[in-house]
């Protein structure tokens, strides 16, 4: 199968994606690996089961000798172009935002990756001293273990609204099951890295209001989430990641 060019919807770090007609195609670099885009496919497939809104997967398949994944496509805006577009609507748009990211956290997929585990490997193989890793892997310890689903890359940029305002998640690649905490503590850094700390801290206010959840315990997962995220972060990225895990006091 080809796809032509010009239906290219969106280009991300290794992957293209191409509309054809009523479903999405995703088309990931020929270097990529098999097992990757077999789990993003299967981490698609639990989450539909959850219930939650989202597109459903129709089939993995191979595009000029790549590996690719079909979806539905979902016409609309993404939460973060509304965002854009009417920013008199931003509060109401952030709540939204908090509101759909708190009922992902009301389902639980016992087949999915834990998140615990997923953090481990990903501080295992930073490039941080042994010193460092050693005190990420005991505060990661001892944080509380949890089963719910967490997306993992929950941003407005992976929320679709149809014209019918009907909220559809997208992206659910580095989707697990573990501590919600965690999930918030890496959307809070994605705020802090693309929209600055301030729009941050106001994301993560909401989320503790709304969920009588104690922002320090969220604080708590930043130098782990961060550390982690550094593995596959841009040079950039990997340099303001590392400031969130060298300034804390571990104890």
């Amino acid at each position: 199968m080809s796809i032509q060019a010009d239906k290219i919807i969106a280009v991300r770090t290794s992957k293209t994606i191409y509309r054809d007609k009523d479903s999405v195609i995703k088309v990931f670099d020929e270097d990529y690996s098999k097992s990757e885009v077999l789990n993003e496919a299967l981490n698609q497939a639990r989450a539909e089961e959850t219930g939650l809104t989202i597109p459903k997967i129709l089939e993995v398949m191979k595009v000029d000798g790549k590996w690719a994944i079909r979806s539905e496509y979902i016409a609309g805006k993404t939460l973060q172009q509304l965002m854009d577009e009417h920013p008199e609507k931003y509060d109401e748009y952030l709540n939204l935002f908090v509101d759909l990211q708190i009922d992902v956290h009301t389902k639980k997929s016992p087949l999915l990756v834990k998140l615990k585990d997923k953090l481990e490997r990903k501080i295992s193989s930073t490039d941080f001293d042994a010193t460092t890793r050693y005190e990420l892997h005991e505060r990661l310890e001892g944080m509380p273990k949890h089963k719910k689903v967490c997306h993992g890359d929950f941003n407005p940029s992976n929320i679709i609204i149809t014209e019918d305002n009907k909220a559809y998640i997208l992206d659910w690649s580095h989707a697990t099951q573990g501590n919600a905490s965690a999930d918030v503590a890496r959307t809070y850094l994605l705020f802090c890295l693309n929209k600055g700390k301030e729009t941050a801290d106001k994301y993560l206010d909401l989320f503790c209001k709304k969920t009588d959840t104690a922002k320090q315990y969220v604080l708590k997962w930043l130098p782990i989430v961060a550390a982690a995220q550094s593995a596959d972060g841009t040079e950039k990225e990997r340099e303001a990641l590392s400031s969130w895990v060298n300034v804390v006091d571990f104890e």
